[in-house]
């Protein structure tokens, strides 16, 4: 039976999910900006600027700013492995009925609690398995985030213009990561201690709080206006039931084994494999607090210049969709070997400078020094953006329907911790430098080469014919759902 088409105003009627004041059309103007699909863009990403983006912050100084990286580590693998855990069967399966609102306010909360835990054991000793278990539930908070925000970012807009929005997210979301290593930078500027001040965690605290409140004015594909392009509008049935359920999760193992999905996933396992190297290894063992501090805003900077040219890239309309696509895996082929080539020569060069003593010595001033490996790192953070920006846009080519959607994103969002979770688990474990950098190459590689099958059959407009994981899903009937 085939589902029955709704107008936008009708689905202001039916939806059950906002609440009385989106339960019929908006009246104010507040109201219609509110629900405009780019003001819902805007709003996630900068929500994203006050949560993971401060954590990133944090985390891109090296070691969260501790001296010893070791509990960092840790706590970054609890972190990983729970967001893994949670993202794809709990999460992807279970956002039909949650909703993005509620998922981001879920979620949300842990990042501050996560900041509380390290200014905890910066103040009292032995708190380091504090910071791990706050970790883990950090991890369990971020999978609610992570899917909420992916679906919103890919399903909220269309193929003329995804690859725009995932560059303004992109922008906005690595601002918060920049702002936060400049104030670092600046309050910790004339700091010897090695760890950042009390200040600098309240800071983030406060920061991330403000952004979990605005989780309150994210809108549902429902109650988005008429001017939201009608190729994308997908109902979302939220009844609960056991019957429900049983059909949400075959439906979920349909679309996770698509053996278009699976070429994918090599891609995004590798998503977040380059952080703990890069953080903890090439920025925290060679620069001192200020200098990493700097570095990890330059770092975000990249981030942000990154994803606003791929995701330009991706719109390119004289090209064709699957057109963009060969061109997007050309530039990550292209760029990784050019870049993780130069972090080759440097990592020799590091090596025989660790060898000597010489850690967490150099500063922004010591010249040519500290200029090859802020280059480097720089770069590091572009290909990061340049990754992470093809995997979004990939995965919004592979439906319509933000039900379908937020299965895909639970599995990037559960494989991208994965691989984080065993390469900060690696970095715990204190395995060479090169060691790691000759890993986090060859998985990046690896994957682009498994990705090949999924990215040459990409359909050339999202008019030819459905996707298969479409498909499924349309088998199943509003009541049956």
């Amino acid at each position: 039976m085939e589902t029955p088409k709704t107008s936008p105003e009708t689905i202001y009627r039916e939806s059950p999910s906002d609440g009385d004041f989106l339960s019929s059309p908006p009246k104010s103007r507040f109201s219609k900006i509110r629900q405009d699909p780019w003001f819902q863009i805007g709003l996630v990403s900068f929500i994203s600027f006050c949560n993971p983006g401060m954590y990133n912050a944090l985390t891109g100084m090296g070691g969260s700013g501790q001296v010893d990286s070791t509990v960092s580590a840790n706590a970054n693998v609890a972190t990983h492995a729970c967001t893994a855990a949670t993202a794809l069967f709990i999460v992807g399966t279970f956002y039909k009925y949650l909703g993005p609102r509620l998922s981001l306010l879920i979620g949300g909360w842990t990042y501050a609690m996560y900041a509380g835990a390290l200014l905890n054991s910066d103040r009292v000793t032995g708190g380091g398995p504090f910071v791990i278990a706050a970790g883990a539930l950090l991890g369990l908070g971020a999978a609610f985030f992570w899917v909420a925000q992916g679906t919103i970012m890919v399903t909220y807009t269309n193929d003329q213009t995804r690859g725009r929005a995932i560059g303004v997210f992109w922008v906005i979301f690595n601002l918060g990561g920049t702002i936060g290593s400049l104030a670092s930078f600046g309050i910790n500027y004339h700091s010897s201690s090695g760890t950042v001040t009390d200040s600098t965690y309240i800071a983030y605290i406060v920061i991330m709080l403000f952004g979990w409140l605005l989780s309150v004015l994210v809108c549902s594909t429902e109650s988005l206006s008429d001017k939201y392009h009608g190729d994308r509008i997908a109902q979302e049935f939220k009844s609960f039931n056991w019957t429900n359920l049983r059909n949400t999760l075959i439906q979920t193992l349909h679309i996770i084994f698509d053996w278009k999905n699976l070429c994918l996933y090599p891609m995004f396992y590798n998503a977040n494999v380059f952080y703990s190297y890069q953080q903890n290894d090439v920025n925290g063992l060679t620069f001192n607090l200020r200098t990493r501090s700097l570095n990890s805003a330059l770092y975000w900077i990249a981030q942000m210049l990154g994803g606003l040219l791929m995701g330009s890239l991706l719109d390119l309309h004289p090209l064709n969709r699957r057109a963009r696509a060969k061109l997007g895996w050309a530039i990550l082929f292209i760029t990784g070997m050019v870049i993780w080539g130069g972090g080759y020569q440097f990592q020799i060069w590091n090596d025989q400078r660790l060898k000597q003593g010489l850690k967490q010595k150099i500063d922004y001033k010591d010249g040519s020094d500290f200029l090859g490996g802020m280059f480097l790192y720089f770069f590091y953070g572009a290909y990061d953006s340049f990754w992470q920006t093809f995997c979004y846009w990939v995965m919004g080519t592979r439906s319509n329907n933000p039900v379908v959607t937020a299965v895909i994103v639970g599995a990037y969002s559960a494989l991208k911790p994965a691989g984080g979770a065993m390469a900060w688990r690696i970095n715990a474990e204190k395995i060479s430098p090169l060691t790691q950098f000759a890993m986090n190459w060859g998985l990046c590689i690896g994957s682009l080469l498994v990705a090949i099958p999924t990215i040459l059959t990409i359909e050339r407009t999202n008019h030819a014919s459905d996707e298969v994981v479409d498909e499924e899903v349309e088998k199943v009937t509003p009541n049956e759902l």
